[in-house]
């Protein structure tokens, strides 16, 4: 469906998007994460021909998106963060305006309007001028102009933005339906989003990526750099009970991350689960009570962390970084 090869963009001296290549296929739902001013706008924006690259190539269904951007723009939807909404138009009029602009006969205008109504939730609005909406309505109707013309390839960049938490369930129960039969890429910087609603995720860093897979892949991945145990003993002394754990099998490093009254709070990352069972070991040779001794699964917001900030290799770094 989408081929990238070798895509850059340069403002200036500034390197937003440096050599990137990737493939979505038909029927994929792809998040494109990454932190702010990461490259993850640019490339939408070469994706949708709005923006030429300084090199490299971009296949849309077939078509040279350089050599032939209308065929290409034919087969796009593009949600932008803002979506461009004529406030002044009422709801359906905007959806046949759009249709209109978008080359459909009258006949297919109106049977498309009726879908779109219908799929993106916007019965009990039609009625409405755009500017009467709330912000979760405004989405649905640009997502609703984004595929009144069916393109086979939707972008959205940013669709949640400024939405309650209300509206984010709907709008990403919405994407989850569309992405039945559309191919979707999400531009987003939150976690949640590409968990509930993307089956891959890219990860784009300085205008690199730097991971791409399966979200439970990227997860897994992360894991077997090592696991994270939380401890809570009662009636140890910080130092002896550093110098114990870390003496532990399997024990790479240990951090006190506080003591309240008789309490001592630990992290320790260990090489793999089983060091859980050293950790309780050691509690128990030093007659310490253990209160707490828990696996701490990792997150993608744990991958997203480690390749955009980096791992240190320190537990104690590795806590700050995340504060």
């Amino acid at each position: 469906m989408i081929r990238v090869s070798r895509l850059r963009k340069t403002f200036g001296s500034t390197v937003a998007v440096n050599d990137i290549s990737f493939e979505v296929k038909e029927g994929e739902v792809v998040g494109l994460l990454g932190p702010n001013g990461a490259g993850k706008s640019t490339t939408m924006r070469m994706l949708t021909t709005f923006l030429d690259p300084d090199a490299g190539e971009i296949e849309i269904a077939g078509y040279d998106a350089l050599d032939q951007p209308i065929e290409a723009r034919r087969r796009i939807g593009y949600l932008p963060e803002s979506a461009p909404l004529y406030e002044e138009l009422g709801v359906l009029e905007s959806l046949h305006y759009t249709a209109k602009i978008r080359g459909l006969d009258a006949a297919t205008r109106n049977r498309r309007v009726d879908e779109m109504v219908e799929a993106c939730g916007l019965g009990s609005v039609t009625h409405k001028f755009i500017g009467q909406l709330s912000k979760g309505y405004r989405q649905r109707v640009g997502l609703a102009q984004s595929i009144v013309h069916d393109p086979a390839f939707l972008i959205l960049d940013e669709p949640t933005t400024g939405l309650d938490p209300n509206q984010i369930k709907e709008i990403r129960a919405l994407i989850t339906k569309l992405g039945a039969k559309k191919t979707i890429i999400l531009s987003t910087h939150i976690m949640q989003e590409v968990q509930a609603v993307c089956s891959r995720a890219l990860i784009i860093n300085k205008g690199t990526i730097v991971a791409d897979g399966r979200p439970d892949q990227l997860v897994t991945q992360s894991s077997t750099k090592g696991c994270r145990f939380s401890l809570t003993v009662r009636g140890a002394v910080r130092e002896r009970a550093t110098a114990a754990f870390s003496k532990a099998d399997g024990v790479r490093s240990v951090v006190v991350e506080g003591e309240v009254g008789d309490l001592l709070h630990l992290t320790a990352v260990g090489a793999n689960d089983g060091v859980a069972d050293e950790l309780f070991r050691t509690a128990v040779r030093e007659q310490w009570v253990l209160r707490e001794l828990r696996l701490e699964r990792a997150s993608l917001e744990d991958v997203f962390t480690q390749l955009t900030i980096g791992a240190t290799g320190n537990a104690g770094t590795k806590k700050e970084n995340d504060a």
